[in-house]
């Protein structure tokens, strides 16, 4: 029987892998070059992670994909929170001559507190912080959520802005907090 279950996850990973692949360079390309992980490295990263689970069971495709979204989100911010750590010379950014070409590049800080504050998220709202990852980390349409979780565009759009705003508050009070935890200089 585990054998079978194997080639079963074998073959769904076989046949989203193209939308799979998709989501990895979504999210590389957010990182900007000189993040830790290539497209293909992330995902066959986040493929090993999901593979040794054994328990895991997905009643769908948007459960699926909202799972290999938290997988790669929290392979990208081990990683982020690995390369700030002062023991390995965190505190210092590394830039090169091509730097200007990263527009629309989250900060290695922005991406740990979006990560934190998604986490409480699932804790108190898990079917918001669903959409969220699917919305932001998978790069997935209001309509094609909407279509995978059964329900009306416009649903998915009240409950996209409903987490939006759980996050930016969560995230101003945690800047807030931090800023007022700073030491002030003259």
């Amino acid at each position: 029987m585990e054998a079978k279950e194997g080639v079963v996850a074998d073959a769904l990973f076989s046949t989203l892998y193209a939308e799979l692949h998709r989501l990895a360079r979504r999210e590389v390309n957010r990182r900007g070059p000189g993040g830790g992980f290539g497209v293909t490295t992330l995902l066959h990263e986040a493929y090993l992670s999901m593979s040794g689970k054994e328990d895991s069971v997905f009643v769908d495709h948007a459960r699926f994909m909202a799972y290999a979204a938290r997988v790669m989100r929290g392979l990208i911010i081990d990683d982020v929170r690995r390369r700030r750590s002062e023991k390995r010379g965190g505190m210092f950014h590394i830039t090169s001559l091509g730097d200007n070409d990263t527009v629309n590049v989250m900060s290695p800080h922005a991406l740990v507190l979006i990560s934190d504050a998604l986490d409480e998220l699932a804790e108190v709202e898990p079917e918001l912080a669903e959409i969220v990852d699917l919305k932001f980390f998978c790069g997935f349409s209001f309509a094609e959520i909407a279509a995978m979780r059964g329900v009306s565009e416009r649903t998915i759009q009240r409950n996209w802005e409903k987490g939006r705003l759980y996050l930016h508050h969560a995230i101003s009070a945690d800047s807030a907090a931090s800023s007022a935890d700073a030491p002030h200089q003259p």
